[in-house]
């Protein structure tokens, strides 16, 4: 028996129908779209969901992917769509929130909304795994799912991973065995791809093809182990929504709680993801996807192009498919060249990027002797930028991997450019965080033993083995807290154990509101925090942050899910001291920088070996990525695109002898049918602060000379 989760909404949920002589009537809240966007903002207008065919947008980079998609869903609530039976599931909970800002602003501009009055909100918009995991909730009962089930980060899914692997002998074997973290990669990629893992292996970790057989049998501990600990990993939330739709009746359940679901970056799913759409909507009526297969470049993450490129034959209807190409980011040249790079791709949905925006400026094709005269001539023309008006803000080095710069960052340093490069230590992998958050998961769930491994151990005095003497008695009591308050502690950790146990009673008190179990855990953490590090201060700022955004939260298991699954960003733990320039540039590989702009991008290393990487050139399906991630830099830029080729490459050796180094080419994706989209290849010196010279004729001429030399012996 299914539980009753069809909820009805209240009747006043969505907007009444402006009346005749209404002024709200006569604005055109659509009138700034182009036609394109204008004819998928409203497609399938005024038929029931039902008969709504599925809708493919083909979104080029800079098209106004996000306005067209919030204008869409808000036509569907002004024509009386019930906001709560819309799904819009969105890359990131940032990117559901800033879409639920922008249909408020068109509902609002329609509706005629003083400024105190709320726009009807989407309460069933977030990433797939948000989604994923508040329907697990709601059926956990029917599909076998234990109520109290916590989400454990990546960090405790690599450790319980290790515990397994040390506990079959793996970690003792003759050869090398794949480490904890690899372990859980091929695990991840088997489960999001749907590949068997004998394929995954032999595409992806060839060097770990001997171990099938006992990695097989350590995934299947894994999946025990996260049962019997009532735990699920990022992996199963997508793994379980797609598995209980599998059953006819659920399906349909969960089906006909939304009339319509919109998919923003369908470029960026995987095949696990694909199914979950299908099954939920097998006919594909009321379905949106949205996203560019031009700009598909998440495959280490398990992401198809496949996914975007086979939508239109997903559904038993065939989806209508729309593409918008009017670019409002770049300069006309700038989008000639990229579209020449794309336009090389062995399969894709045809668009040809246009602008208003013309410009005599063609993106630069640099040639540089070497990396070092690189990161001088980066320089050089960036302080050129600024002094033309450009701010460092406005500016952006990107690259295809994070030592690519390693140059350029001792470069901008000594001349003193102030930049912030993208990545480094994340809020949740930092130990302080780890630890508060394993005091609340294990007074959630009693039965997690990685959270207990962790929280147990910053008692002082107790190491692993005293912790699962103690895990083992909770686990066997009818009250955890009983067990841990009358455990018979060694007597010179007697007070802080004592201390721990009252606190792990009063978080696992039912009368206590929330969110009166984490300050308990901080009020206890603190005092542990300043004998465990030397920047306390700044661990217990942490903290004190984590505390306040608790706060927000209605309860613990809602504050756990969503800071798992959606983590803050950054961290005191390891930071550099403040900053407080006015101004910075940007450095970013090109991962990181999808979906951002700057009036001027400098591209580094444009050539074979990095762009394509030589580790990404295994089979036509990685180069084809490797081209769109070129093109994804290529169409971050604005006014000015400089592509960089060093042609020369220095092998840091063990000694001091010789000067190693290897010549390098061109990328293959900049072929010489394009190179009119650039301004011609120069040999540039770095020495003039970014002032251009032409090639000497003798360094064009010296190659063959000497080619010619090295025969002619006479």
């Amino acid at each position: 028996m299914l539980p009753d989760l069809t909820r009805e909404a209240p009747a006043s949920t969505a907007p009444q129908t402006a009346s005749a002589d209404d002024p709200a009537q006569e604005r055109d809240p659509f009138a700034r779209l182009n036609a394109e966007q204008r004819a998928a903002v409203e497609h399938g207008s005024g038929l029931p969901p039902s008969q709504q065919t599925p809708l493919l947008i083909v979104a080029g980079a800079g098209s106004g992917k996000t306005n067209t998609l919030a204008h869409r869903v808000a036509r569907l609530v002004l024509e009386g769509a019930d906001p709560q039976r819309i799904l819009l599931l969105t890359f990131s909970r940032r990117a559901a929130g800033d879409m639920g800002r922008r249909v408020g602003q068109v509902i609002r501009q329609v509706l005629g909304l003083a400024a105190g009055d709320a726009p009807p909100q989407l309460p069933w918009s977030g990433t797939f795994h948000a989604i994923g995991a508040r329907l697990l909730r709601d059926y956990a009962s029917v599909i076998g799912l234990e109520d109290d089930f916590t989400i454990q980060d990546r960090g405790d899914s690599e450790d319980l991973m290790g515990l397994l692997r040390h506990e079959m002998g793996l970690s003792s074997t003759d050869k090398r065995f794949p480490l904890k973290a690899t372990c859980l990669a091929i695990y991840s990629r088997a489960v999001n791809t749907r590949q068997d893992l004998a394929q995954v292996l032999q595409v992806h970790f060839p060097w770990c093809r001997e171990w099938e057989r006992p990695l097989g049998e350590l995934f299947a501990r894994y999946v025990d182990a996260k049962e019997a600990q009532h735990v699920l990993d990022y992996d199963d939330l997508l793994l379980f929504w797609a598995d209980m739709l599998s059953d006819p009746e659920i399906a349909q359940s969960v089906s006909a709680r939304f009339d319509h679901v919109l998919v923003d970056e369908y470029q960026d799913t995987n095949r696990l993801q694909a199914e979950i759409l299908q099954r939920m909507k097998p006919d594909g009526a009321g379905v949106t996807a949205v996203g560019d297969d031009a700009q598909s470049i998440y495959s280490f993450r398990g992401a198809t192009v496949r996914n975007i490129l086979d939508l239109p034959s997903l559904f038993t209807q065939p989806a209508r498919l729309l593409t918008l190409e009017q670019n409002y980011r770049s300069t006309q040249p700038i989008l000639q060249a990229s579209n020449a790079v794309i336009a090389d791709a062995p399969e894709r949905h045809f668009k040809n990027l246009w602008s208003d925006k013309p410009s005599s400026q063609k993106p630069q094709l640099v040639v540089i002797p070497d990396e070092a005269e690189q990161a001088r001539w980066v320089a050089n023309r960036i302080l050129a930028h600024r002094e033309e008006g450009l701010t460092l803000k406005s500016q952006a080095v990107l690259f295809r991997t994070a030592t690519h710069s390693a140059a350029l960052e001792l470069e901008l340093v000594r001349r003193n450019i102030p930049f912030v490069k993208f990545g480094g230590l994340k809020f949740l992998e930092s130990t302080h965080i780890k630890d508060l958050l394993s005091l609340l998961r294990l007074a959630h769930n009693p039965s997690g033993r990685m959270a207990g491994l962790r929280a147990l151990q910053l008692i002082p005095g107790v190491g692993p083995a005293t912790a699962r003497k103690v895990l083992d008695l909770m686990a066997g009591a009818a009250d955890p807290a009983d067990a841990l308050l009358n455990f018979g502690a060694p007597a010179n950790i007697a007070l802080q154990w004592q201390a721990f146990a009252d606190t792990y009673a009063l978080m696992r008190r039912a009368s206590a509101a929330w969110p009166t179990d984490i300050n308990a855990a901080r009020d206890w953490y603190l005092p542990q925090l300043e004998q465990r590090y030397e920047d306390a201060d700044a661990r217990a700022a942490d903290i004190e942050q984590l505390a306040a955004l608790a706060r927000g939260y209605a309860s613990r298991e809602k504050f756990l899910t969503e800071l798992t699954l959606d983590p803050p960003e950054s961290s005191s733990d390891f930071s550099a001291p403040p900053y407080r320039d006015e101004d910075y540039l940007t450095l970013s590989t090109i991962h990181s920088a999808k979906g951002q702009e700057w009036r001027s991008v400098h591209v580094l290393n444009v050539v074979d070996g990095c762009i394509p990487s030589d580790l990404a050139t295994g089979s036509e399906a990685e180069i084809a990525e490797e081209r769109r991630l070129l093109y994804v830099a290529m169409t971050r830029a604005k006014e000015y695109l400089h592509l960089i080729v060093p042609q020369r490459f220095y092998i840091t050796q063990q000694t001091a002898q010789g000067d190693r180094h290897v010549n390098a080419i061109r990328s293959r994706f900049i072929t010489p049918r394009m190179l009119p989209h650039f301004e011609d290849s120069l040999w540039l010196s770095a020495e003039t602060n970014g002032a251009r010279t032409p090639m000497p004729e003798s360094v064009r001429m010296l190659v063959r000379q000497r080619a010619k030399q090295a025969w002619n012996k006479s």
